[in-house]
């Protein structure tokens, strides 16, 4: 591998920043598409069983049922 110069380091650094940032732009909108998916399936879940989403997520232990 050639050495780098002083001026190629500031263009590897930039690209090592871009690339970090896609890598959470990426992992954010994953996030956001499991809690849309997540809330979802509690919604239907609540409309199918009766059970609201406070109640399914502590399964009744409250008497929440």
């Amino acid at each position: 591998m050639a050495s780098s110069t002083p001026n190629d380091d500031w263009f590897q650094n930039a690209a090592a920043a871009q690339i970090r940032n896609e890598r959470l732009e990426r992992a954010e909108l994953l996030n956001g598409r499991t809690a849309m998916i997540g809330f979802v399936v509690g919604v239907l879940t609540e409309a199918l069983t009766g059970h609201g989403i406070v109640s399914q997520i502590t399964f009744g232990v409250f008497g929440c049922n």
